[in-house]
């Protein structure tokens, strides 16, 4: 009697049998990790459109279940929910004028959650106070919200912002300012823990010359800043990243325009938390809408001038009108400015990492404990 076909006999059943399996289990394998189960919120955001309006808005195909909690320490489960199943990607919600909720949204088909509030802190005399939170961090978690501010000078404040900021819980305060920047506009956050390294001005002072330049072409002077800053204020990134690891709870760092020496450290923050250089860069080009000049710095006088020197290029750039709105700050080829100090750090260093380890004295261990610290 002829053989039958293979699949017939003991063994190609077998056989068939096992490839069966292990078809099944690649297609499961395959099912599990592709893009029809993965999450789907991106890219949230939280604006305020008017006094007690914001839009939260985000991308992705599934609906999704809206919540609201007054504090970052509130948990998930005590939200309030505010829209349910909602596909739109986009829904407004009424917090009052100082209001500053933790949004919630949560994918109803994958149970996804993700965080998101207001980055910019709308103030009625402040300029460039921003929650670094939100951005993804290593191992695809994220920056966690209410932890790490940044902001600019904080001299012109009014009562009802110093309310708000105090009402963060902000427990430190690094000023990453001069000696004659402090005395010339010193905080009006009172009763919060303040760290500052002295130095003066004449360090990074500019001139007339380097003035009418900048006005001409801003990124020449900010580039070459840039390119010797992080070395210049070492101690005071040592002093933010030690305060971090102390983890007393939520700090902001500053300077007057919460631009160059508070770009920087920021960014350098958020390398160390794993953030990409394309995300690093936005929260950096976001300085050119999120700041008021007119709020950054007191009026400085002629008498102000005798008395302090080096407020000269403050009042020059406060009778100038080209200085009186944020100017953008990439250049022509799209490129932020402070990609310069980037490539000066990895010029001498080879790599960031290697920046923060050898000259910060910011280990792997420190690293790895910043992660476990300020991300979700």
């Amino acid at each position: 009697m002829a053989a039958g076909p293979p699949w017939r006999s003991e063994t190609g059943n077998m056989t068939m049998t096992r490839a069966i399996l292990l078809a099944t289990l690649a297609a499961a394998t395959s099912l599990a990790a592709s893009p029809v189960l993965a999450a789907t919120i991106d890219a949230p955001v939280v604006e305020r459109l008017s006094p007690d309006t914001v839009a939260v808005r985000w991308n992705g195909g599934d609906p999704v279940d809206v919540l609201a909690a007054k504090g970052f320490d509130t948990p998930d489960s005590a939200a309030s929910l505010l829209a349910s199943k909602d596909a739109g990607g986009r829904f407004e919600a009424h917090p009052g004028q100082h209001e500053r909720p933790i949004y919630l949204l949560r994918d109803t088909r994958t149970g996804q959650t993700v965080h998101v509030a207001e980055r910019v802190l709308q103030l009625e005399q402040g300029t460039n106070f921003r929650d670094l939170g939100g951005y993804t961090g290593a191992d695809g978690k994220h920056v966690r919200w209410g932890m790490l501010y940044r902001s600019g000078g904080q001299a012109m404040l009014t009562d009802d912002d110093v309310r708000e900021i105090k009402g963060l819980g902000i427990v430190n305060l690094i000023d990453l300012r001069s000696n004659d920047e402090r005395v010339l506009a010193p905080t009006r956050l009172d009763g919060i823990r303040y760290q500052a390294m002295g130095y003066s001005m004449n360090a990074i002072n500019i001139g007339p010359d380097q003035l009418q330049k900048m006005k001409e072409n801003p990124g020449v002077g900010l580039m070459a800043a840039y390119r010797t800053m992080p070395e210049m204020i070492t101690p005071q990134i040592r002093m933010v990243f030690r305060t971090m690891l102390d983890h007393q709870g939520p700090l902001v760092w500053n300077c007057t325009a919460g631009q160059d020496r508070t770009g920087i450290v920021s960014a350098l923050v958020l390398s160390a938390l794993g953030v990409p250089r394309d995300q690093i860069y936005a929260d950096y080009v976001l300085t050119t809408k999120s700041r008021n000049p007119h709020w950054e710095m007191p009026p400085i006088s002629d008498a102000t001038v005798k008395e302090h020197p080096a407020a000269a290029m403050w009042a020059a750039m406060q009778s100038e009108p080209a200085f009186a709105k944020p100017f953008p700050l990439t250049g022509a080829d799209g490129v932020p400015f402070i990609a310069a100090a980037f490539q000066a750090i990895e010029a001498k260093w080879g790599s960031v990492d290697a920046f923060l380890d050898q000259g910060i004295g910011l280990h792997k261990e420190d690293i790895a404990q910043l992660r476990k610290l300020y991300l979700e």
